[in-house]
């Protein structure tokens, strides 16, 4: 039996970190997160670009163009969503999403760290309280699979 897997090394590797303003607070924690992964793991602070955008929505569009520049690696969104009283939440969480969908399209690797709650308190423990920084976590996944994906 092989097994692959992506290493933990950044060196080298260029990241976007697309980050939402709508509910900057939280989104901040996992921006703070994020780059502080990356760093710790190699990836030199000049080759970590970190845009805002308005709102998740917004995200995928700007992943893609991204992408489709050809000078990034990978690509970490992050935001925060939280549900309200109108199917608004359905729209935004479900746009965001297709980071996913921009990964497939371009083959440059997406994490989603776009935080989907129910509550402000579930987001807050999820942003560097007591859940962790997924916004850490997102950016692990983004390394791992984009050093993965050099590997192949």
């Amino acid at each position: 039996m092989r097994v692959h897997e992506g290493s933990l090394d950044g060196t080298g590797l260029r990241f976007a970190v697309i980050a939402s303003r709508f509910n900057d607070t939280v989104v901040t924690r996992l921006v703070d997160g994020a780059t502080s992964c990356l760093t710790k793991h190699g990836v030199a602070e000049e080759n970590i670009d970190v845009y805002w955008v308005p709102g998740a929505w917004e995200i995928p569009l700007v992943a893609k163009r991204l992408a489709e520049a050809g000078e990034i690696d990978a690509v970490v969104a992050l935001g925060l969503v939280v549900r309200g009283q109108t199917a608004h939440f359905d729209y935004v969480a479900g746009e965001s999403a297709a980071v996913g969908r921009v990964a497939l399209e371009t083959g440059i690797p997406m994490s989603f760290g776009v935080l989907t709650t129910e509550t402000w308190e579930q987001a807050t423990d999820r942003s560097g309280g007591k859940l962790g920084n997924k916004g850490w976590e997102a950016a692990i996944a983004a390394l791992e699979t984009t050093t993965l994906l050099r590997d192949l």
